[in-house]
């Protein structure tokens, strides 16, 4: 299998991946439409099929919260939530259902820049070196554009650091000396354990595990498309699977908000 290449830019000491950029707009579209198109006729009589569905993804929403929350607490995030699970659920399926990847016998000097972005002057000329001796072998150079942008680490972590600010925010909004408190109970020797789990531990696992998840599974889409198996039944059950794991995983991602919320506004 081929090596898949995203074009990049750099800006202010920063590197701007443009398909990431491309499929996160997308995504947001995409949820924006759809709670347009289900908000359109809302009525406060019987309901068509629109606003029931609607209406099942705010109460299964809520159910999460309320896992958690007592019902008017866990009333305040059920937008954060609906928000949340259909961005995650709809990114987690763009890569699966459609795949769009570009072949290059020829990359001009501006591309091949964009190819070539890297952390260090060392990487970059690395993967110069490859992309040059596969053109010249007569190999393509494959450009990914459509993606899961949720298989991209930085769309991960910026999800996750947002919610984990949110929630300390609101830990501290409710009172800064119940919020403090926390770290030293049941006792003052917990202390450096609680500041491992909630700046360490928290914001690793809950972008990593949504990453690792959708990233691998994209990258087996990918194997087995490039062995010629568009039509096997081992691609459809992966695909199957993956649309199932998708589904999960945003799931996860929205319930653990709900739980780390919970931990900061709840009185239990």
């Amino acid at each position: 299998m081929g090596h898949h290449y995203s074009p990049r830019f750099e800006w202010a000491g920063m590197v701007f991946d443009i398909p990431t950029m491309i499929m996160t707009v997308v995504t947001s579209l995409i949820v924006f439409l759809l709670i347009l198109g289900l908000t359109r006729n809302l009525t406060a009589g019987v309901p068509g099929g629109a606003q029931n569905f609607l209406e099942w993804l705010i109460e299964f929403v809520k159910g999460i919260a309320m896992n958690f929350m007592d019902a008017k607490t866990a009333a305040k995030f059920v937008t954060l939530g609906l928000t949340l699970f259909l961005y995650i659920l709809i990114g987690n399926q763009l890569g699966v259902i459609l795949n769009v990847n570009t072949a290059h016998y020829e990359v001009s000097e501006s591309f091949m820049d964009m190819l070539t972005v890297s952390n260090t002057a060392e990487e970059a000329a690395e993967k110069r070196a490859h992309i040059e001796h596969e053109l010249a072998e007569g190999h393509p150079i494959h450009v990914a554009w459509w993606k899961s942008p949720t298989a991209t680490a930085s769309v991960t972590f910026t999800l996750a650091i947002f919610v984990l600010l949110y929630a300390h925010y609101l830990g501290l909004k409710k009172g800064p000396g119940s919020y403090f408190k926390h770290y030293f109970e049941p006792n003052p020797g917990i202390f450096p354990l609680h500041v491992l789990e909630e700046f360490v531990i928290k914001p690793l696992t809950l972008p990593l595990r949504l990453f690792g998840n959708i990233f691998a599974g994209e990258v087996l889409i990918v194997f087995l498309l490039s062995a010629g198996l568009l039509a096997s039944p081992a691609l459809a059950v992966w695909l199957a699977y993956s649309v199932f794991v998708g589904a999960i995983q945003a799931f996860i991602f929205t319930t653990l908000t709900m739980v780390y919320i919970s931990q900061k506004v709840s009185h239990h």
